[in-house]
């Protein structure tokens, strides 16, 4: 019995690694159609009639580069330099915390990635636990190409608008594939708060944000495959 009780110990925490693995692993090319995030918003809107989910999977190529280059000038410049993990925007970040300046993020879009497809939106510290393993797991997996998919298909753009198909229709009456740098530089200026901000009427501080993401897209490199 003892002997028994030992192995659970071990063969446990090996199953949910193996499940996790293989979860990621179907998700390389399965779209994502539901997220935690949409089932949390679901409920806490609920009783909101003008609140509802809106949300179509769109294929990379179906997607204007734009708003690929855009959401990285964004929120996170080094995307295709890193492993997951911006440590340069982190130590940054700690450093400015400790001169007591203002909170600020350092998520990358892989990490952001991990944390909108797989887990529930919180700020606890086993949550980052976790997505920093699943942030290992999709880039060991998935590669930068797809985790950008996934991102530009789950990411919150708008009250109840998830990802560049519905935020594209929403905000400017287009497809993904026809958004144009303004509108893209705009829709990613709201990124960090989308509920607060509207990109297709946006406020002074949204217009100036999207400026200054569309004059460093130039100074940025991408790959051939998002030219």
């Amino acid at each position: 019995m003892r002997k028994s009780k030992w192995s659970l110990l071990y063969k446990i925490p090996l199953a949910l690694i193996a499940l996790s693995v293989l979860w990621v692993l179907v998700l390389k090319w399965v779209p994502v159609w539901l997220t935690p995030l949409m089932i949390s918003r679901s409920i806490e809107y609920r009783s909101d009639d003008r609140f509802r989910t809106q949300k179509r999977w769109r294929r990379i190529e179906h997607i204007s580069p734009e708003l690929a280059k855009a959401v990285i000038a964004s929120e996170d410049n080094r995307f295709f330099i890193h492993k997951g993990f911006d440590w340069e925007e982190i130590d940054n970040a700690i450093e400015e915390h400790r001169r007591g300046g203002r909170r600020r993020g350092a998520s990358t879009i892989s990490q952001q990635t991990a944390k909108n497809v797989f887990l529930l939106p919180s700020k606890t510290w086993v949550r980052k636990a976790f997505e920093a393993y699943f942030t290992v797991l999709i880039e060991l997996i998935w590669g930068k190409e797809r985790i950008l998919e996934v991102y530009l298909n789950v990411a919150e753009m708008g009250l109840g608008i998830y990802g560049a198909e519905a935020a594209a229709k929403a905000h400017f009456g287009v497809t993904a594939a026809k958004l144009s740098r303004h509108q893209s530089c705009l829709i990613a200026a709201c990124l960090p708060n989308p509920i607060a901000r509207n990109a297709s009427n946006p406020g002074p501080y949204t217009r100036s944000r999207a400026s200054d993401i569309s004059n460093l897209i130039p100074k940025l490199a991408f790959p051939e495959w998002l030219r």
